[in-house]
């Protein structure tokens, strides 16, 4: 998986727009950052899980997903490895970080997590 590809998959999320956060891209739906890119080296990405789909993530995949250390990796803060990600499981873990910080108008939306 590409930084670029990982950019277009966030952006293909209704409303997303990407913006910078502490000096590393990020995605944004209703103004709340949901993801990130680049942090915190180029291979890896970042989204914004509860810490329920977190845990269901990390155990699915442990070589692709990690909990960012600390406080932030408790609260769901979840650390997604660009070389061994595939754009389907990519897409999920940010639609449900996408779900997670959108407005419930956009929530409520049939949204398949496959295109």
């Amino acid at each position: 998986m590409t930084p670029d590809a990982y950019r277009a998959i966030a952006l293909s999320l209704p409303e997303v727009v990407e913006s910078a956060h502490m000096g590393h891209a990020d995605f944004r739906v209703a103004g709340k950052i949901f993801a990130t890119l680049g942090s915190p080296s180029p291979s890896w990405g970042l989204a914004l899980l509860s810490p329920e789909a977190q845990a269901m993530f990390t155990e699915a995949e442990p070589k692709v997903f990690e909990p960012v250390p600390g406080g932030w990796g408790r609260r769901g803060s979840t650390r997604i490895s660009l070389a061994t990600v595939d754009p389907i499981t990519l897409r999920s873990v940010l639609l449900a970080a996408w779900r997670k910080a959108a407005p419930r108008r956009l929530v409520d939306l049939p949204l398949d997590p496959t295109t």
